[in-house]
């Protein structure tokens, strides 16, 4: 009886150091890692205005138009859509938008593209975009980069805007506290 006992412990210890030993492999790298934004940039500072999350895809040698399809709806990013919190009222491209958390699309053009602000949440991807969810759509400027950008890129820069780089395209989107 005590050996049936003594043996049942041992399997038991036995069983649960395999299964935490082997809880603890991580996975690798994300291939688009997510990333964050938010203005003002320093981290010190905790009364953001507004904050993003997003995936940061690479273009491996690709061209930015076959990954983000001109004319189509775009994810703006890798795997989920972005989140954008606004944690003021703003105006945004020119249109007021309430404080609170939103998805972000976009419909890339040549000379400018359509920023999507969306109530829709928690989206993989553009595949369930729904456009009766869009809270508004401004049109963001595009211009050139100085440098090819690899790895897709926003910033927040010194005025507030949003600004969104990849390959050689930059897009500008002006905010600002209402």
């Amino acid at each position: 009886m005590k050996k049936s006992i003594f043996s049942t412990v041992i399997i038991a210890i036995a069983f649960l150091t395999t299964s935490v030993v082997s809880a603890q492999k991580f996975k690798p790298l994300d291939k688009s890692p997510l990333d964050m934004a938010s203005f003002p940039s320093s981290y010190k500072v905790s009364d953001k205005v507004v904050r993003i999350t997003y995936g940061r895809p690479q273009l491996k040698g690709r061209d930015l138009a076959t990954l983000a399809k001109p004319g189509k709806v775009w994810r703006t990013g890798a795997n989920e859509a972005p989140e954008i919190t606004f944690y003021n009222d703003v105006v945004f491209g020119g249109k007021e938008v309430a404080a609170g958390t939103y998805t972000l699309f976009t419909i890339p053009n040549e000379k400018e593209w359509t920023v999507i602000l969306s109530n829709h949440k928690n989206v993989w991807g553009a595949y369930f975009y729904k456009e009766e969810m869009d809270v508004t759509r401004v049109m963001g400027k595009v211009s050139k980069a100085e440098e090819p950008i690899e790895a897709f890129s926003i910033i927040f820069d010194k005025d507030m805007s949003l600004v969104m780089g990849w390959g050689n395209t930059v897009v500008t989107v002006p905010i600002s506290k209402k």
